[in-house]
């Protein structure tokens, strides 16, 4: 037995620890996310170094090396002292080497990207090709600019994946408070949160003036981003007349190196964007992850269940409303940063903004979305927005429609016809349903202290009296501008999202029906349904299935006692749940009735120990013998 071979018994015997063949691969220890290649192997460097004792060090680069002690995620050098005892040495974190498969990192630690450019050279059209869907709004406006707010999503650009931030066109020379100004502003706050740009040229036009500035406010607001120059629409220059040259060579005034040619809305380009990015976005995510392994091994154990709670996946929240109530200004205080656009002016929020932030460990994916059911007869901009708005009420789990408290107050009802029909559609969906009365601070005075309690009282009757067939449905009252009743809110959407992925049992289920159906008052008991058993077969929302014996049905007064029994035993108010109805056709009813039509063909059956032979059958086998 080699000297070497016996430090690995040794080793292995102290810290009861397997250790792996001299010529297997380390990259269970290096690499236990398959995020990235292996460590390559070096010379294996001296084994022993004779100093008062022997010291055998596990080294990481070495080829012929072997498992370590890992505990946590970490790999823990040891030593063999003469007398055999196994001493630890400091911890060695995960190494990451190129390639990064960026398919497998955590959304959180990938690489933000901001497109920057001028009004009008196709941001959101390069925004939409990244993420592969037409989410932001594309019109062609030369004198209006499309896009407010900053949109956020997750660009797939071959196999990279990075987060990709679309923002409104810059015009360094707005007046001071103007809309152009606020969302100059907003882009500077969030750029200095980013780590890579790309800017936007159009190169039909040139190289125009206000790009220089745009340049220049990049130098300014980010010094430490090198963007990228990207020269969009020049799918009609591509051919070959040496006019894409000649606007390359001018787009090198800016000084930001030299520039790709794409065509956002072709995909013209694609490859050279890619090729550009990689190398970048690699240096990142190899450093984010080296920094970063002890936690993400901490937040991934070894250990995971089969089984997903429904109520822990990602919870989709979309608010609603009429124009100016105050949704963005809510979305601002949910995230605690100005990240819309807000003010006074109605009908602000054009696109329907996506965010996704954490709260008490949970992912909430957060939309923001313009006024709608108000501008129908509108084109151009604004009817698009309202086609958005309804299909991001349609994705949502739980919907939170904002009211104006100051309206309540003046008007004689607090639901206008739009904001009923926006509730009533939320129910029809099978959608939660959470109403938000805003603006609370405009009636907290002393004067309207009178005032304050009428409307807390009124709209909670009045919600009920407009939507009876939910019961229940949660009313808060906040004041988004002064930040008061956000963790309000959010405790009541998780509450009813908990409640709309809730799943019941079927003993318990029946147990609870036997109980139910006793102290129901029947006019008849000859004509009580027999329900056969009770069972849900579907969540979000919660559905249920009552078997019934026979072709009896439950009338609607039968399937509101039961679906209100629901709610109350079960505590699933403010939520639509759904009751469906089946037959079950009684045992030898059919056989019965062919029986009694026909009693000359019934076939007389002999019974024997193993099988059962008809007599007519066993006769004609002995004719044919």
């Amino acid at each position: 037995m080699s000297f070497r071979s016996w430090v690995r018994a040794v080793l292995a015997r102290r810290n009861g620890s397997r250790f792996g063949l001299s010529h297997q691969s380390i990259s269970c220890l290096t690499n236990p996310m398959n995020l990235s290649k292996p460590v390559k192997a070096s010379s294996f460097g001296s084994l022993l170094n004779l100093h008062s004792s022997f010291h055998c060090n596990l080294l990481l680069q070495s080829y012929r090396g072997f498992c370590g002690i890992v505990q946590n995620g970490n790999l823990e050098k040891s030593h063999v002292e003469l007398d055999g005892s196994v001493k630890k040495d400091k911890k060695v974190k995960f190494l990451y080497e190129k390639p990064i498969d960026f398919t497998k990192v955590d959304m959180n630690l990938l690489p933000t990207v901001m497109i920057i450019g001028r009004p009008n050279v196709g941001k959101s059209a390069l925004y939409n090709r990244l993420i592969r869907r037409r989410e932001a709004l594309v019109y062609n406006t030369p004198d209006d600019h499309v896009t407010r707010d900053i949109r956020e999503g997750i660009a797939k650009l071959g196999d990279l994946r990075f987060r990709v931030l679309d923002s409104a066109g810059l015009e360094t020379e707005a007046t001071s408070g103007s809309i152009l100004d606020r969302t100059a502003g907003m882009t500077a706050n969030v750029l200095a949160k980013t780590q890579f740009a790309i800017f936007l040229i159009d190169v039909r036009s040139g190289l125009h003036p206000l790009d220089m500035e745009v340049g220049k406010w990049l130098r300014k607001h980010a010094p430490q981003i090198k963007p990228i120059v990207a020269m969009n629409k020049c799918e009609s220059l591509h051919d070959g007349t040496g006019s894409l040259a000649g606007a390359a060579a001018e787009t090198l005034i800016l000084g930001f190196g030299d520039p790709i040619a794409i065509s956002a809305e072709t995909g013209l380009g694609m490859t050279e964007l890619y090729e550009t990015l990689r190398p970048s976005l690699e240096d990142y995510m190899v450093q984010v992850l080296n920094d970063n392994c002890d936690q993400e091994n901490s937040s991934n154990p070894d250990s995971s269940s089969d089984e997903v709670d429904e109520s822990k996946l990602p919870l989709q929240l979309a608010i609603v409303g009429r124009p100016n109530v105050g949704k963005s200004t809510l979305l601002n205080a949910l995230l605690q940063e100005d990240r819309v656009l807000v003010g006074p002016e109605a009908g602000l929020t054009r696109d329907s903004v996506r965010v996704h932030f954490q709260h008490e460990g949970r992912t909430v994916y957060l939309v923001d979305t313009a006024g709608w059911l108000q501008r129908e007869r509108e084109k151009g901009p604004a009817s698009l927005s309202v086609m958005q708005s309804r299909k991001n009420l349609m994705r949502a789990h739980i919907v939170a429609l904002v009211l104006d408290a100051e309206e309540v107050a003046k008007a004689r009802r607090s639901m206008t016809h739009a904001e009923v029909v926006i509730a009533r559609r939320t129910v029809e969906e099978g959608r939660g349903l959470v109403v938000i009365v805003n603006k609370m601070d405009l009636l907290s005075g002393r004067q309207n202290s009178a005032l304050y309690k009428r409307v807390k009282e009124a709209v909670p009757q009045e919600i009920q009296t407009v939507i009876p067939q939910v019961t229940g449905i949660p009313v808060v009252f906040t004041s988004a501008l002064e930040g008061k009743g956000r963790i309000a809110v959010m405790h009541q959407v998780i509450d009813t999202y908990e409640k709309w992925c809730s799943r019941l049992s079927t003993a318990r289920l029946n147990r609870w029906l036997r109980k139910v159906m006793s102290r129901h008052s029947w006019k008849d008991q000859a004509a009580q349904p027999k329900i056969k058993y009770f069972t849900q077969v579907k969540a979000r929302p919660p559905t249920f299935v009552a078997f019934l014996s026979g072709k009896t049905q439950l009338s609607d007064t039968e399937l509101r006692f039961l679906t209100k029994s629901l709610k109350e035993d079960f505590d699933l108010g403010g939520i639509p749940i759904r009751i469906m109805q089946r037959s079950v056709p009684k045992r030898g009813g059919s056989s019965g009735n062919r029986s009694s039509q026909q009693p000359g063909k019934m076939v007389e059956r002999t019974f024997f120990d193993k099988r059962t032979i008809p007599v007519a059958i066993k006769l004609k086998m002995k004719e044919k013998r």
